[in-house]
């Protein structure tokens, strides 16, 4: 099924001040505004891609939506849904230049709370006449200590499996939603840039997997549009849209965002006709930001690394380990400097200051990618590096980096880190213990590996003995069974629990069915 038209597809405010004010404002602008959504209807704009929030705070977050042609993004926003009381915002434009998306960031929401938010988009050129309303919601940042949980993983639409509408469609998007979690970390490859999806993949069993397309999905991309393309591609899935509705996205990218193994040095494959690694960097850049509701740096415009805080028992630390990074070579320097650079210098030192300065019960550190798990640039020769680890023995390379930030955790007394990551396509729970590593200078800490949430199934990766890992939990295909297709059910999520009264952290890796496959809770210690 080749889709042409994707739209035929379909500061702690208290609560009785919220309301107050809402009343004192929303009723006078909702009048002035007036939006007579039924007039017109036939040339009225469209929402083309669902809604979004993210980024969500103590007192707000960011909504995102996207409209057919240039108009203006109208957003009320209520904690009741009756939608009684309503504020609405000030409208804020959407244009061409930015594919017309549009981000609002919502301010001044009272702490724990849900929040209803509802979007229409009015024309320009008849500001009477304003598209049908859809309505999200999400819930703030609480400021006491009650229950918090999320779900985490990443790696969606990638080795070709796109969506297929007699499995479901992206299945793991609607099971994630059951456990009705804070938020989505994303641990990066939201999408595939690199990766053709076809109308349909013959199965190992002579069965066809069948992909609704698109026509920007027939190459991979290049031009900005292309990338967008990519990104828009996925919200047209039924789970992604209501799931992205109902909870907020905490995302970062890594490498198919723009292309397979990305860094400064890639030498482009002959299927691209655009040779500068940059160029397609940037504009896939500007796909990225445009299309998922982040809270932009007004430091470094485009910075994707950034401290979230949900609540005194969570802060999370959300890395880039694409933007920053030396080249994708050898990696077994022994001293420092660029060629090693994973997140480099600047992100490293914003690390350990937010580290430092957190009062979280835990600190979530999203690493896109795993830090003990081999991952070669070249897999077919088995040269080159990809990820932190460089092979066993003391750190070399990027594990520089590691081997700092985990000195410094143990030396300025950091309690309850906990690492999350996904790219490997399995899922995994590892124990890093100093006693076993070759570099030991630092307390023993977790590191958990979900994914792919719709993707093609790997592993299991090797393992590197640096830093002491230990496999408690491995579920993988097997290394003669690899790219399994999300029909294969060997599709991951892992889902976290902070209870509100004792900050204990349950830790459960689940597949698609929402079967626990495995799970630990862990004791906060005291800091």
């Amino acid at each position: 099924m080749t889709i042409e038209n994707p739209r035929k597809i379909l500061h702690g405010l208290s609560r009785r001040r919220f309301l107050s004010t809402a009343a004192a404002t929303g009723a006078g602008a909702l009048g002035a505004i007036a939006m007579p959504y039924l007039s017109r209807a036939a040339d009225r704009p469209q929402i083309t891609h669902g809604v979004q929030s993210g980024d969500v705070g103590a007192d707000g977050g960011v909504v995102w939506a996207r409209a057919d042609r240039p108009s203006q993004m109208m957003v009320e926003v209520a904690t009741t849904e009756s939608f009684g009381n309503a504020r609405a915002l000030p409208p804020i434009a959407a244009l061409p230049e930015s594919d017309f998306t549009a981000k609002m960031l919502l301010e001044n929401l009272p702490g724990g709370q849900d929040i209803f938010y509802r979007v229409r988009f009015r024309d320009f050129a008849h500001t009477d006449i304003s598209s049908e309303p859809l309505v999200g919601r999400f819930r703030t940042a609480p400021s006491d200590r009650r229950d918090v949980s999320f779900v985490w993983g990443g790696d969606v639409a990638g080795q070709g499996w796109g969506i297929n509408p007699d499995d479901g469609g992206m299945v793991t998007f609607a099971t994630m939603a059951k456990h009705r979690p804070d938020f989505l970390l994303h641990s990066g490859d939201t999408i595939y840039a690199d990766g053709i999806i076809s109308s349909e993949v013959k199965l190992p069993d002579g069965k066809l997997w069948k992909n609704v397309t698109i026509p920007e999905k027939a190459k991979v991309a290049e031009t900005l549009d292309e990338f967008r393309a990519a990104h828009k591609y996925n919200f047209l899935d039924d789970n992604v849209r209501a799931f992205n509705a109902e909870v907020p996205i905490f995302v970062q990218w890594d490498d198919h965002e723009v292309t397979n193994n990305w860094s400064a040095s890639k030498q482009l494959p002959a299927s691209y006709k655009e040779r500068d690694i940059t160029l397609l960097a940037a504009r896939a850049a500007r796909a990225f930001h445009e299309m998922y509701p982040m809270r932009e740096s007004i430091v470094e415009p485009g910075r994707v690394y950034r401290t979230l805080s949900y609540g005194p028992h969570l802060d999370v630390f959300m890395l880039d380990e694409r933007s920053y990074r030396g080249p994708n070579g050898p990696n077994l320097q022994t001293n420092y400097g660029p060629d090693s650079y994973f997140i480099g210098p600047d992100q490293m030192l914003w690390l350990k200051r937010a580290l430092l300065n957190s009062r979280a019960t835990w600190k979530v550190i999203a690493s896109d990618m795993p830090l003990s798990l081999i991952v070669y640039d070249d897999a077919a020769n088995r040269k080159g590096s990809e990820a932190f680890a460089q092979g066993d023995g003391p750190p070399l390379g990027r594990e520089l980096e590691i081997a700092d930030i985990l000195r410094f955790i143990k030396t300025s007394g950091i309690v309850n880190t906990v690492w999350l990551t996904a790219d490997v396509h399995y899922a995994a729970a590892h124990y890093y213990n100093p006693d076993k590593a070759q570099f030991q200078d630092f307390d023993p800490f977790w590191e958990f590996v979900s994914g792919p949430l719709h993707a093609g199934t790997f592993g299991p990766n090797e393992l590197d003995n640096t830093f002491g890992p230990e496999v408690k939990f491995v579920k993988a295909p097997g290394l003669d069974k690899q790219n399994l297709p999300p029909s294969a059910g060997m599709q991951f999520f892992g889902h976290v629990k902070i209870e509100g009264a004792t900050g204990q952290m349950t830790v459960t890796l689940r597949d698609r069915a929402d079967v626990a496959l495995w799970s630990t809770t862990l004791d906060p210690k005291p800091g």
